[in-house]
């Protein structure tokens, strides 16, 4: 990882604020690999990080786990262009950089799509649980995990998911704490199983999981 983080610190079109190798091995990669934590994670053989920006926690999954091959999903141009820099410095054989929408990628299967291709999807402080799982839910297999790290733990983000899982075939199972790390006091990671075959309607278009949480107001 220190060709990430060297790369990371001297490329003026870095996606994050947070380039110091010494400072971001501690907020970026430390706060990645907490997910190993999760068992299910650990054993996951195909990986999806969603939303996946610089490269965290995608990259750094990738390095600790040689055997899973991990995709990197992100929409913005600028931001797929740094993590095929970092693979590339870095020769992570195993990660690969999906430039499209999750939606739009979910919704046709391999080679050419990710739906229901795979045992893990990651998320690092994108989104509402609700909107991740639903963005999740089509890139998994039946039985596989999303592992969501976020901060603070909302009790109304916790209930409008659990108002949302029967549309969504998608259960939160446990919250694992594992914080604090550098730039969050509190790190929290949300374990959601999908439980079902990916549900009907599902992706909805771009940008509505975002706008209209499933489970918001009911």
């Amino acid at each position: 990882m220190r060709s990430v983080l060297a790369l990371l610190a001297k490329d003026r079109g870095a996606p994050s604020a947070v380039t110091d190798p010494a400072r971001a091995w501690r907020v970026h990669v430390a706060d990645s690999l907490a997910g190993l934590e999760i068992e299910a994670l650990r054993t996951a053989r195909r990986i999806a990080d969603l939303g996946a920006g610089a490269g965290f926690p995608g990259l750094a999954l990738a390095v600790a786990l040689p055997a899973a091959d991990v995709r990197l999903i992100e929409s913005i141009g600028r931001k797929c262009e740094f993590m095929r820099r970092a693979i590339e410095t870095a020769g992570i054989d195993n990660a690969s950089v999906v430039c499209a929408r999750a939606e739009l990628w979910a919704q046709s299967t391999p080679p050419g799509g990710g739906r229901e291709a795979h045992d893990a999807v990651t998320v690092r402080a994108v989104g509402r649980l609700s909107t991740v799982a639903e963005l999740a839910s089509p890139l998994l297999v039946e039985g596989g995990v999303l592992i969501a790290w976020k901060g603070r733990r909302r009790l109304d983000e916790e209930f409008e998911l659990e108002r949302a899982s029967p549309r969504l075939a998608m259960d939160a199972v446990e919250v694992v704490r594992v914080g604090p790390y550098a730039g969050s006091r509190n790190r929290y990671l949300h374990v959601i199983r999908k439980t079902g075959p990916t549900p009907e309607g599902l992706p909805r278009r771009p940008g509505i999981a975002k706008k209209r949480p499933l489970g918001r107001g009911r």
